[in-house]
């Protein structure tokens, strides 16, 4: 039977309502879940301007209510986490291991088929009798939705909130992947940190599991680097607005490493002026990675790439779902990563416009919407 539901409706434009859908059946090899938790992060903002209607959220977790008779791994019941990365398992990418760039059933990846027949059916959720879009094919704000069986992962750690496997869906993983599978930080490495949100922090997070001997945090926000601390950072520098291109702050990360620079420097701001910061803050040699996903048109003096430079920018950290989600939950079982520590404030649908106005405002690591 059809389930009737609420969900957090983007228009398009700018602004966003709070609704009811429809979700449909799970066809053949589809999953419906009940979301209990769902994080926040700024694209989830952004995609309010993505000009057409869509269920906002691509980050949460849940249990899963019904699954297509083609659903082997997964049974009604199963507490699961939820991926945006659903590998067709047979396209070029994915043969070659790079599961997050599949060219059959990425929403990201330019010449897939992502929003059509490489996904759920957009008749899968309907709005005012319409089928609606579900932003990155999974909508997570949204009491039910429905995903393919490649979307979910299983939670199988016993003592994770729902909150906490929630932000495993992009946050953690993108910051973490990128250290672990994208830069592979080596040990007694140095490590420079540009912006110490969710995703920063969980860079930082995934280079103390490197073993990184220096993990240098930079921030204009006072209180973000008091919790860089907390979650790993053995050095912070406070930044200026006013410091073009973070050439001061590099200064600084060159004073700390005998005047070379860091082996390895993430940015994780989102700020298009910044997407070339990362290279003066390692030495020659170095690796800077663009984790934040900047897609407009920048300038890079190319000054910047003296030495033998690297400069990536990784998707989705590398993202291997049915793999490195199961890593994270041991690391947290571990007590070597945090989560619970990283959700700042929780919200209910209805405190939405609440949520993002504190993620803007710089008041939250990561914020969570919590479903009954």
């Amino acid at each position: 039977m059809p389930v009737k539901c609420r969900a957090a409706i983007a228009k398009g434009n700018g602004d966003f309502t709070i609704e009811n859908i429809v979700v449909n059946e799970p066809r053949e090899d589809e999953v419906l879940v009940a979301i209990k938790a769902a994080g926040l992060c700024h694209t989830d903002y952004d995609s309010l301007n993505w000009g057409k209607p869509l269920i906002l959220g691509h980050e949460g977790a849940g249990v899963v209510r019904a699954i297509g008779k083609d659903v082997k791994d997964i049974q009604v019941g199963d507490a699961v986490i939820l991926n945006w990365a659903t590998p067709c398992n047979n396209c070029f990418q994915c043969i070659l291991g790079n599961q997050h760039l599949c060219e059959n059933n990425s929403p990201v990846v330019a010449g897939s088929n992502g929003y059509t027949e490489g996904h759920a059916h957009l008749e899968g959720s309907l709005w005012k009798g319409n089928p609606i879009e579900r932003s990155f094919n999974i909508g997570t704000l949204s009491e039910y939705t429905l995903v393919k069986a490649s979307a979910v992962v299983k939670n199988i750690s016993a003592g994770m909130s729902f909150a906490s496997a929630s932000i495993i869906s992009c946050g953690i993983m993108t910051g973490y992947g990128s250290v672990v599978n994208s830069a592979k930080v080596k040990p007694n490495s140095s490590v420079v940190v540009l912006g110490t949100g969710g995703v920063g922090l969980s860079v930082i997070q995934g280079a103390k599991l490197s073993k990184a001997s220096m993990i240098i945090a930079i921030d204009i926000n006072e209180h973000r680097l008091a919790m860089a601390k907390k979650f790993g950072a053995t050095n912070v520098i406070l930044a200026s607005k006013e410091d073009k291109g973070l050439l001061k702050a590099a200064e600084a990360v060159k004073f700390l490493t005998t005047g070379r620079g860091a082996d390895y420097a993430f940015e994780c701001t989102a700020v298009p002026e910044l997407g070339a910061a990362p290279l003066a803050m390692v030495r020659n040699a170095g690796t800077a990675v663009q984790v934040s996903g900047i897609e407009q048109e920048i300038t890079i003096d190319m000054n910047l790439f003296e030495w033998d430079k690297i400069y990536i920018n990784p998707l989705y950290g590398g993202c291997k779902p049915q793999e490195d989600f199961p890593k994270i939950i041991e690391h947290y079982e571990a007590g070597e990563l945090k989560l619970d520590e990283m959700i700042t404030q929780t919200y209910n649908l209805h405190q939405l416009q609440d949520a993002f106005d504190d993620m803007l405002a710089g008041k939250n690591a990561k914020g969570v919407i919590l479903f009954d």
